[in-house]
């Protein structure tokens, strides 16, 4: 399989190397187009797949971008495992970046701006000085989640302000305002990736050819040699 790792990473190992692979993301590039190159597609499917993970990168569904980007690559007509390869874009190191686009975008469109008494309640929820973050909303909507599945065995009261205020200032915004930045990154990796991936597979494609018409000179040179 293309995939297929010879050693097992250990998951302290694969947190590790999430934020920082092993040899750093310059390296990891170059794998992954390496890896893309010689999936068995053509390559405007692979194009296609591409443009799919990055798009999805751009999609506030974290912890499922393979899922997603499994579906986009299925209406897209994209190779499957270019587009989970592609979903690489979003990383820890782009993520804030993907973040803060996706939000100014969503908020614009929306028309939305940001609620004092959301800044309030969420003031009020979290310890002093604790800075009210993106990562706070979000660990606040799954700490919601959490106890609201408690709920279903411990018959206590749901709560829902911070899933509300998540929802309202972070998701819909970040879904929103993620379709048309993801979209235009989507698009420049796929005319950026096609004609890369087409001239990867055309030159190996001659150097196998090449090899094999060596091979077949040395089997006719074999059989033509005089016998002692």
């Amino acid at each position: 399989m293309v995939f297929k790792r010879r050693d097992r990473r250990s998951w302290k190992r694969i947190i590790v190397e999430s934020v920082w692979p092993r040899g750093g993301w310059g390296r990891a590039a170059l794998y992954f187009k390496h890896r893309l190159g010689r999936l068995p597609d053509r390559p405007h499917r692979i194009a296609r797949g591409i443009f799919a993970g990055v798009f999805v990168s751009f999609t506030p569904f974290y912890g499922l971008h393979f899922l997603t980007a499994f579906i986009m690559a299925r209406i897209v007509g994209g190779n499957l495992l270019a587009a989970l390869t592609a979903t690489f874009v979003g990383n820890p190191i782009t993520f804030p970046f993907i973040a803060a686009i996706s939000l100014k975008t969503g908020y614009w469109i929306l028309g939305l701006e940001p609620d004092p008494l959301v800044r309030h309640h969420l003031e009020n929820e979290f310890p002093k000085g604790m800075n009210t973050s993106l990562i706070q909303k979000f660990s606040g909507a799954f700490g919601d989640l959490y106890h609201n599945f408690g709920t279903v065995f411990t018959g206590d009261p749901a709560h829902w302000q911070r899933l509300e205020i998540f929802y309202h200032q972070v998701f819909l915004p970040f879904l929103v305002g993620g379709i048309i930045p993801g979209f235009i990154a989507g698009c420049i990796a796929y005319k950026i990736a096609l004609p890369i991936i087409t001239a990867y597979q055309n030159r190996r494609q001659k150097m196998l050819e090449k090899k094999l018409a060596e091979i077949r000179a040395a089997a006719v040179a074999k059989r033509a040699k005089p016998e002692h």
